[in-house]
């Protein structure tokens, strides 16, 4: 005989659905955490993939993979230094200006690069510029992402 709980429509030797686990207030969720991670990786792999396939002097390829790098440390640190202070965690001064400056530089440097660029048409201009823009705002969510899980584990 049949439990009064059981879908009459599943076969006994079905599984029974999963139960999801409660996500706790001010925890991302996993499908929030999933984007972030694939807008990087996709943001990162389309850049290094251009990168490569460019016909640019090897200094020039350095140039642009030394300024990814630079702006997606500047980016996560800057998200950082805003973040401490606005939860009252103690952020120098100069930390907190450098960190501003550091992303300022980095898309300045970018934008410079890219404007001077002559070995490269407008089009993969564009590319670059859209797809370190999609690097940077991803590693800032998923700094956020780790920040808000962490915070969320240490209040329980």
């Amino acid at each position: 005989m049949s439990d009064l709980n059981e879908n009459p429509l599943m076969k006994s030797d079905e599984k029974k659905p999963k139960i999801k686990p409660e996500r706790k207030e001010g925890e991302p969720t996993a499908a929030f955490k999933g984007a972030s991670w694939a807008a990087l990786v996709v943001g990162v792999s389309a850049y290094l993939i251009g990168l490569f396939n460019v016909g640019m002097e090897l200094n020039e390829k350095g140039y642009y993979f030394a300024l990814l790098v630079f702006g997606l440390y500047a980016a996560v640190s800057l998200q950082k230094a805003v973040r401490d202070k606005e939860e009252d965690i103690p952020v120098s001064g100069i930390y907190y200006g450098l960190s501003w400056f550091a992303v300022i530089i980095a898309i300045s440097l970018m934008a410079i690069g890219l404007y001077n660029a002559g070995s490269i048409i407008l089009s993969e201009k564009g590319f670059y510029a859209m797809s370190f823009v999609l690097s940077l705002f991803a590693a800032i969510t998923i700094q956020k992402n780790i920040r808000d899980t962490q915070m969320v584990r240490d209040r329980n």
